[in-house]
């Protein structure tokens, strides 16, 4: 795993917030462990898997703690024994750094 991106912080995004191209977003996905990207290059996702619903959700309760520290919010979907993470910028419609940064913390998560 990457240290720059697990030892980076996410920073407030806005209008003008960089938009990852191509080449960037497969250089960063290459730094993650099972990231996917949707086909038009907007949101990364990870299906995490857990022996049952309280396991994933309490997974789900750690991401939301994370994420509140960096100031950058994943979308989750909950279900019996996965926890989906979504991850884009809100403000660009598309990739930036502090999703792939945000993606390599919630990675550091065990349980």
């Amino acid at each position: 795993m990457n240290n720059t991106l697990n030892t980076s912080k996410c920073e407030p995004c806005n209008g003008k917030t960089h938009k990852l191209d191509y080449d960037e977003i497969s250089k960063f996905l290459s730094e993650l462990n099972d990231w996917s990207v949707n086909d038009n290059q907007e949101m990364i996702f990870k299906k995490f898997k857990f022996k049952n619903f309280k396991n994933a959700i309490s997974f789900a309760n750690i991401v939301g703690e994370l994420s509140e520290k960096e100031g950058h919010h994943p979308d989750i979907s909950i279900g019996w024994g996965y926890c989906l993470i979504m991850i884009h910028t809100h403000a660009i419609k598309g990739l930036s750094i502090n999703d792939f940064i945000l993606a390599s913390k919630i990675d550091l998560i065990n349980l």
